[in-house]
């Protein structure tokens, strides 16, 4: 897990690479801001996943909508990536900020959601997050991303989208085999480059079996600018996905 203690910005963000750990996020009501939870299980009599819910979810016919931070879970299950597709696809546009990863389980409190599910069950929960006034960004660290100066590098383009820091969040999404394995015994190389761009930010994420998520820096009237040769491919393994949503300002 990452985690920022007590989701202080005067804390440091940790790496957390062994044994158990989590975290949660309590969001308060934040004006001109709707936070839409959502729960897409893999249907075994069905092959092509029903679109309608979707706007259930608050992902379509939503012209607000930002950020989407989705975790797929049981990847290891038949049609797991397959299904993964059939709910990314439609959420690929140039107006939406994708990202989050892959878990082997995960545990739900919402009453909706805490119907007794298979355990070789697969599915994709996640969080919309609309409103007129949020910004985001995101940047993907490939394989090529391998010590201190081509982390920093990556953050470097992160903090030339101009997000504003104060009432902004950070999310890592990282591959389990990153980490200080990847950078040769050298621990928090990640969460500290991000530190080291956004002092004020607190940075929450996991170390999970895929990555969901790609180069997406966004200008000020939210026009996708690309930042790498592969477009749009936001499935991937061995990687970093490095995320910033601000809430607007606060009063």
């Amino acid at each position: 897990f990452v985690v920022t203690p007590m989701g202080s910005s005067s804390n440091q963000p940790q790496e957390i690479e062994e044994g158990e750990a989590g975290f949660a996020l309590l969001f308060p009501k934040i004006d001109g801001v709707k936070i839409h939870t959502f729960h897409f299980s893999k249907d075994v009599k069905n092959r092509v996943f029903d679109e309608s819910k979707f706007a259930e979810a608050g992902l379509k016919n939503n012209p607000d909508l930002r950020v989407v931070l989705l975790f797929g879970y049981n990847s290891w299950k038949s049609g797991a990536t397959r299904f993964l597709h059939q709910i990314v696809n439609p959420l690929n546009e140039k107006s939406i900020i994708l990202a989050g990863g892959q878990v082997e389980s995960f545990t739900s409190l919402t009453s909706e959601n805490n119907q007794a599910q298979p355990g070789d069950a697969c599915g994709v929960v996640g969080l919309a997050f609309s409103g007129p006034q949020i910004q985001s960004a995101t940047v993907l660290l490939d394989q090529d991303v391998a010590d201190e100066r081509t982390a920093e590098a990556a953050m470097q383009r992160l903090k030339a989208a101009n997000i504003p820091e104060h009432n902004s969040l950070g999310f890592m999404f990282a591959c389990v085999g990153r980490g200080y394995r990847h950078y040769k015994t050298k621990r928090n190389m990640e969460a500290d480059a991000f530190r080291k761009f956004f002092p004020n930010v607190p940075l929450f994420g996991f170390f999970g079996h895929g990555e969901i998520g790609c180069d997406r820096i966004v200008t000020g009237n939210f026009v996708l600018r690309e930042c790498n040769d592969i477009k749009d491919d936001l499935l991937h393994g061995y990687t970093t996905v490095m995320t910033l949503i601000h809430f607007g300002s606060t009063k």
